[in-house]
């Protein structure tokens, strides 16, 4: 009896945890909407998202699942794909195209869509079944692999168990695949193939000491204690969270609990995921100190590690804080996954502090890194987006390009709902000015955010309650705003602003009809390297700018199946052959003018050598294309 009331009990905080979890000095809880609730209206994102279905259904179910079905001893319908699929990784993005497919249903309610999933669903299972033991997996030669794990034959690399390429970080995307289905779709299906996943995962390692998990951690391993909290909070059974706990990576833990940044060198999105967990495992427990792990991993890398289109990571490692050299010689800069998992933290870390600091990396990083790398013809994602002056970037093909940042590119431009709104019982929070139309159905009303930010500084929000109804209104005050200030408008008067930490704050009985106007003048600032060498980016409000320079020698722009055509591999342009800004860090900003007649686009002159004396104009990152660019100028004085 004492069992089931700690079991009943603990099922309770979890299932709470999934939603909420209590907010520092606030007496709510803030919870997410869920996308379903969120439709999003004419925008880039709109757009993008528009684009992302449509690569979705492009690709071959069959296919995806051909390595799934070989494994389980079960004739494959179709040939595997290649690239990353069929030379180790096989089956990755079939994970990660559940969770694509189950952010783009809920998201557009698409019953395309939903059939794909479905089908995805029902052959997995078949899958499963085969099995017999809730394993689920297409990592080549996986029964005689998991079988030398069980038993404690566990030789660890970085990228290596046993000879395999990273099969824990493989089998991790079928895992969230599954959770996403069910958490995010809604499809029970999924959770009970979860569950049984997840109990094989205990009977994998029940037999290791921690000696032996420790080692086989130090192979890539995605963010699998993520997953068995996600397992724990569904289920409300502690021996999930206890296998959570089992699957954290204690060299990574250690340091971040005390407070040192011990990243340089490390690959940055293996450890990324790896903080992932330890978030969730502390929201789902409680525990104070993982939190604060946590909260310090994300500070030193958004603070001290990340460029100004919120990536970061060369060659995908972490580089010195107080070098970033490399970042500017290098081909392979910030890599997409990085900031796709970045985001995730922000969204975790956010809803259990309430502060703003993450929605305003979330929004740095969204409009510019994320909605950056998407092929606005093809819907073809990047994986490395290079910061050295005069480079460019290649995109994947549905048929041809298997790589991680493909795999996170079809969640990313499918889930644009998620952040634009939060909620307590009676404060809804607007931390994004993306056009969309909200149903807050606890409170009975319709919010409808219209726009053409960030082309134009305003956004305007209509409010239909179903009846009059008071709540707070609380618009996030973003930190690009001009010296001007904020400026809101209910109904045409001007509305005496309140602020709140970093919102704005309107309680008031509001009415069917009831029109908020917010209008947020933008500054441009010149944004240095974190190293403190003399390159320099511009902003404008949110937006990071940059110039195009050429569309010569862009070698494999579309990209094959080769092992390494996510890599721009074309002529490197020499840095002394790149623009240079002539003046004083302070006056910088004074060298760019608008273009009349083209929002967001300035004109940058004095530049050298003498063939860019007239200037290059400048125009944000995420509408520059198949082109050379620069983001990053180097300054010098006269």
């Amino acid at each position: 009896m004492i069992q089931k009331i700690i079991k009943c009990t603990l099922l309770a905080v979890l299932l709470c945890s999934l939603i909420a979890c209590e907010g520092q000095g606030q007496d709510q809880q803030i919870e997410y909407f869920k996308l379903q609730d969120v439709t999003l209206l004419d925008s880039p994102f709109k757009r993008a998202q528009e684009l992302n279905k449509k690569y979705l259904l492009e690709m071959d179910a069959d296919r995806l699942l051909a390595p799934f079905l070989r494994e389980a001893g079960l004739p494959p319908k179709a040939e595997s794909y290649t690239n990353w699929e069929n030379t180790g990784l096989d089956g990755h993005i079939g994970g990660h195209y559940l969770s694509g497919l189950s952010l783009m249903y809920a998201s557009t309610g698409d019953e395309a869509i939903k059939e794909r999933l479905d089908y995805m669903l029902e052959e997995l299972e078949r899958c499963q079944a085969a099995h017999g033991n809730g394993y689920i997996g297409g990592v080549p030669d996986g029964k005689a692999l998991w079988e030398d794990i069980a038993a404690g034959d566990i030789r660890g690399g970085g990228f290596d168990l046993n000879g395999k390429w990273v099969p824990l970080y493989n089998i991790h995307k079928t895992y969230a695949g599954l959770r996403d289905a069910y958490l995010v779709a809604g499809i029970d299906q999924a959770k009970e193939m979860l569950v049984k996943m997840a109990d094989w995962a205990i009977w994998l390692v029940e037999d290791l000491s921690e000696e032996q998990m420790q080692l086989m951690l130090r192979s890539e391993h995605g963010g699998l204690n993520e997953t068995f909290a996600d397992v724990a909070a569904i289920t409300g059974d502690e021996k999930y969270l206890e296998l959570a706990k089992k699957f954290s990576h204690h060299h990574v833990l250690n340091p971040l609990l005390d407070g040192r940044d011990e990243l340089t060198g490390m690959h940055a999105n293996t450890q990324i995921p790896k903080v992932l967990g330890f978030k969730r495992i502390a929201d789902v427990e409680p525990n104070a100190s993982w939190d604060g792990a946590a909260q310090f991993f994300w500070q030193t890398v958004v603070e001290n590690r990340s460029v100004s289109l919120g990536g970061n990571s060369v060659s995908e490692h972490f580089n010195p804080v107080d070098d970033f050299s490399r970042m500017i010689t290098s081909i392979e800069g910030t890599e997409t996954c990085n900031t796709y998992n970045m985001l995730r933290l922000s969204k975790m870390l956010y809803q259990t502090s309430y502060d703003k600091k993450y929605m305003d990396f979330y929004e740095r990083a969204l409009y510019n890194h994320i909605l950056s790398t998407q092929h606005p013809q093809t819907g073809g994602f990047v994986y490395f987006t290079s910061m050295r002056p005069g480079h460019y970037r290649v995109y994947s093909q549905p048929h041809t390009s298997m790589w991680c940042c493909v795999g996170s590119g079809m969640e990313s431009h499918s889930k644009y709902g998620e952040m634009i709104y939060a909620h307590t019982k009676n404060e809804l929070y607007v931390n994004l000015f993306i056009p969309s139309q909200l149903q807050w159905k606890e409170q009975g009303t319709e919010i409808v955010q219209e726009n053409n930010f960030p082309y134009e500084p305003s956004t305007r929000i209509m409010v239909n309650p179903t009846k009059a109804k008071k709540f707070t209104l609380l618009l996030r005050e973003p930190n690009w705003v001009s010296e001007e200030g904020v400026t809101v408008r209910i109904n045409g008067e001007v509305y005496p602003l309140e602020k709140r930490d970093g919102y704005i704050a309107i309680e008031r009985k509001w009415e069917r009809g009831d029109l908020l106007e917010m209008e947020m003048p933008m500054l441009l600032r010149a944004e240095q390297l974190p190293d403190e060498s003399n390159y320099y980016s511009f902003v404008y409000g949110p937006v990071v700018l940059a110039a195009k320079t050429n569309a010569d020698d862009v070698t494999g722009l579309f990209a094959d199946d080769g092992r390494w055509a996510h890599v721009a591999h074309g002529q490197q342009v020499p840095l002394e052959e790149m623009p240079t800004i002539v003046g004083e860090p302070g006056e910088l900003t004074s060298f760019l003018s608008p273009v009349d007649g083209k929002p967001l686009t300035f004109r940058i002159t004095h530049l050298q050598p003498e063939k860019y004396a007239e200037g290059l104009e400048l125009i944000p990152f995420f509408e520059l294309h198949g082109s050379r660019y620069i983001i990053y100028w180097p300054q010098a004085t006269e």
